[in-house]
């Protein structure tokens, strides 16, 4: 018998949300994490409506809100500098529930704590020195300078985008090419409403600029860029550049007034990469590990949330855990994909550049401000949106 039933390499909100799940379901899990001490690495805060509904199939969502998450019901869309309207999930996206927003290090803690008393064991300090696929699967773990070498039916690579499981496992990666770039901010102090966020796209310039409170005058703002214009802002030093941009595409510029920064600047590539089935030989991917798809569009917690959601599904309806593993990776290629095309086709719509994604906007745009239903809603009521030839015609007014 394997020393676990699962071991979860990666104690973030996609390993601690599993473990916390398999545990209540009477598995014997492990959850190994490197840091002892979470800290701000400017990493998603937002759930889409779809992922907060899987979060609530998984008994987090109550958990989160308690632990200092936050509902966000309502998003001011802007092009450019004006104001497009007001949408309220709520009322618009099948699930019929708010987005969510929450300062990432503090909800890590919250689920990981969760999953220790659920039953899970959870090390933190420790190093993870290789994965071996098989039957069972085997993790060789560094810590207090010594090696220990554990077995498990199914070891879980939580480990996010770089992922070293994913590596050590053998999986192939594939990569989108590198469009856009985004770089995001926490501010304190910020006199921005606390239960509506703020999406800002200019395709004039290019550039994108979102905002997402937390309460109490905190928020997290992003600005996204295409990669061609070496807007790579890092550090203390482009913190007046990542404001001053940010207005420039059409933030208010009142969100900033007052407003303090507190945590790191940090910029990341947008491009996708992701591993086809991310499941093999007793070893499964979940989050930014199996697929970490453009943070531009906001969609990297919602697709954890669903992961760790149907993998729990699938390894409890089925005692025969590869067959499981198969059936999860299966369905997350579905899934994924959905997103992947929705953000290709947004990126195209409202970020490329030249003659022909401007003549393409000419022609979309009216008839998207008359008609908003145009665009497909994959990216907050879920990849269950059909993206089928006759969408893509519709978007881009080619119908």
């Amino acid at each position: 018998m394997p020393d676990y039933d699962i071991i979860a390499v990666g104690g973030g909100l996609g390993g601690a949300a599993l473990a916390k799940a398999m545990a209540e379901n009477g598995a014997r899990v492990l959850v190994l994490e490197r840091e002892t001490q979470f800290k701000d690495r400017v990493r998603g805060e937002w759930l889409a409506p779809w992922g907060v509904a899987d979060a609530e199939a998984l008994g987090l969502r109550e958990l989160l809100l308690t632990g200092g998450a936050r509902d966000l019901p309502c998003w001011d869309n802007y092009i450019g500098p004006v104001r497009a309207g007001r949408r309220n999930f709520t009322e618009t996206t099948p699930q019929t529930l708010p987005s969510l927003t929450f300062y990432h290090p503090r909800m890590q803690e919250v689920l990981l704590t969760c999953a220790e008393h659920a039953g899970a064991e959870v090390r933190r300090g420790v190093r993870v020195r290789t994965v071996v696929p098989g039957r069972p699967a085997s993790v060789e773990v560094d810590a207090n300078g010594r090696s220990e070498k554990l077995g498990a039916r199914l070891v879980v690579g939580a480990d996010g985008r770089g992922s070293p499981v994913r590596k050590q496992a053998g999986f192939d990666v594939r990569h989108d090419p590198g469009r856009l770039m985004l770089s995001g901010l926490f501010f304190e102090n910020s006199p921005v409403g606390e239960d509506t966020g703020i999406i800002v796209i200019n395709p004039v310039v290019h550039q994108a600029a979102l905002a997402f409170p937390q309460g109490g005058g905190r928020v997290r703002c992003y600005f996204g860029c295409r990669v061609e214009a070496g807007l790579r802002l890092q550090g203390e030093k482009d913190v007046p550049r990542f404001m001053e941009e940010s207005v420039r595409t059409g933030m208010p510029a009142e969100v900033f007034n007052g407003a303090t920064p507190n945590g790191p600047l940090a910029t990341f590539q947008g491009a996708d990469e992701w591993a086809d089935h991310p499941y093999r030989d007793g070893v499964a991917l979940v989050g930014d590990a199996a697929a970490t798809s453009d943070p531009s569009w906001g969609q990297g917690l919602s697709l954890t949330m669903r992961d760790v959601r149907t993998l729990r599904d699938k390894l409890v309806a089925d005692d025969d855990w590869d067959r499981a593993g198969h059936s999860y990776a299966e369905e997350h290629d579905r899934y994924f994909q959905v997103t992947h095309t929705m953000e290709d086709w947004l990126t195209q719509l409202f970020m490329d550049e030249g003659p022909a994604a401007d003549a393409r906007r000419l022609r979309a745009m009216p008839l998207i401000a008359m008609d908003p239903t145009r665009v497909p809603d994959a990216l907050f009521s879920g990849p269950e949106v059909c993206l089928d030839e006759a969408a893509r015609k519709r978007l881009f007014a080619e119908d």
